[in-house]
């Protein structure tokens, strides 16, 4: 893989796109990052951080490696199905862009630039965080689905023990990569086990 976009939505959950921003980052993958206003917000008050200096800051010295770009960007390379990298992965992944993304409607640069994605049989990766499920969210990740993109919720495992709240978030972004084809050892795999079945 040569290149992804990343796109952060207004989601909670925020820790799961900085992380994935990190770590695609020590990959040679070019990245292209997309934010929305509900993300600077939610990065504000879950972490408490300006999610636009951050980017930029994770952004500067990179030269062509890492680009930054707000969701009005409508004008940016990857707005064009002529520019479509290898992956597109939204994490974590608001309702309405999941649903925006599952109808079709292009509203701004990150449902733009997925619906490309897809259009171009290129792996789109959803995170979404939300819960309980109603049936409107359900019925959208269905439509999603059969759109081609894959639903990964973020749903840490507890096999592997986790010992903070950044082991169950590498689970996650592990996943993510493992849909992707990407070798990584962020998380313990499943090795067997439950010999007990008299529990």
């Amino acid at each position: 893989m040569k290149s992804a976009t990343i796109a952060i939505t207004g989601a909670s959950g925020i820790v799961y796109g900085l992380r994935t921003i990190e770590v695609f980052s020590l990959y040679e993958i070019e990245l292209n990052i997309v934010y929305t206003r509900g993300a600077i917000a939610v990065a504000s008050s879950e972490v408490g951080i300006d999610l636009r200096k951050f980017l930029e800051e994770t952004a500067r010295g990179k030269g062509e490696k890492i680009k930054v770009y707000f969701e009005d960007q409508i004008e940016a390379p990857i707005a064009s199905s002529s520019n479509v990298d290898d992956a597109f992965v939204v994490v974590p992944c608001s309702m309405k862009t999941l649903s925006h993304i599952a109808y079709g409607i292009s509203e701004n640069l990150v449902s733009r630039a997925a619906l490309n994605a897809l259009r171009m049989r290129r792996p789109v990766v959803l995170v979404p965080r939300e819960t309980p499920l109603g049936y409107a969210e359900i019925y959208a990740m269905l439509r999603a689905h059969e759109a081609g993109a894959v639903i990964l919720p973020a749903m840490p495992a507890f096999y592997t023990k986790p010992k903070s709240v950044n082991d169950m978030v590498d689970f996650i972004v592990g996943k993510i990569l493992d849909v992707l084809g990407i070798d990584n050892s962020l998380y313990q795999r499943w090795k067997g086990g439950y010999q007990d079945r008299n529990i």
